[in-house]
């Protein structure tokens, strides 16, 4: 396994170690949370990078890439919903997507086995930022509210609602963008359920 692969199988531990520091109350924690997922996301840059700059872009790559990315972001969702930092109406929208990702991870695999590689298509990679800046800036509320009200000595809750709702609103909107883009791929790539690969 090349070093892009190990870069990007890294990101996996990072949520455990995110969901493992949310049971802990104190100042410090919530910026620590922030910062761990936005160094997680930037893993996800510097891998591609890395292969490209290497010369070790592989099939395994790529698809681990998508995987990892996957596990990450939807661990990130419901841990959300459990720790109630999503409201309890958006397991509707968890499950959509929980359903889009396993269904498109499963066609890719299923491609795959046939010696067919399907690339990542760019609805679908704007859907992952929306989802990205989605739980980042629900992270950030959490470190306005505890960290940086402390700092600065001063209640920001208002502040930090806004920003919470923020990340909700583009929550809704990542999960549109993500039932679009799962729907759009399916009539592209549903062929390949049906065994023609001539696509």
């Amino acid at each position: 396994m090349k070093l892009p692969t190990l870069l990007t199988l890294s990101r996996v531990p990072f949520l455990f170690l995110i969901v493992g520091l949310l049971y802990i109350d104190l100042t410090g924690i919530p910026s620590t949370i922030f910062c761990l997922f936005v160094f997680a996301g930037l893993t996800d840059l510097f891998d591609g990078y890395l292969a490209r700059k290497l010369n070790q872009v592989s099939n395994l790559g790529k698809l681990m890439d998508a995987l990892a990315d996957k596990i990450i972001i939807l661990g990130m969702f419901i841990t959300l919903l459990v720790f109630n930092i999503l409201p309890d109406w958006s397991l509707v929208l968890v499950l959509l997507i929980l359903v889009r990702e396993l269904l498109i991870t499963g066609m890719r695999m299923v491609a795959v086995s046939s010696g067919v590689v399907l690339a990542a298509e760019l609805s679908g990679k704007h859907k992952t930022l929306f989802q990205i800046i989605s739980i980042a800036l629900l992270l950030f509320s959490l470190v306005i509210k505890n960290d940086l009200s402390f700092l600065f000595d001063r209640d920001l809750s208002q502040f930090a609602e806004t920003c919470h709702d923020m990340g909700v609103l583009l929550f809704v909107l990542a999960s549109a963008l993500t039932i679009y883009s799962g729907a759009a791929y399916l009539i592209k790539y549903g062929s390949i359920f049906i065994g023609d690969n001539s696509k």
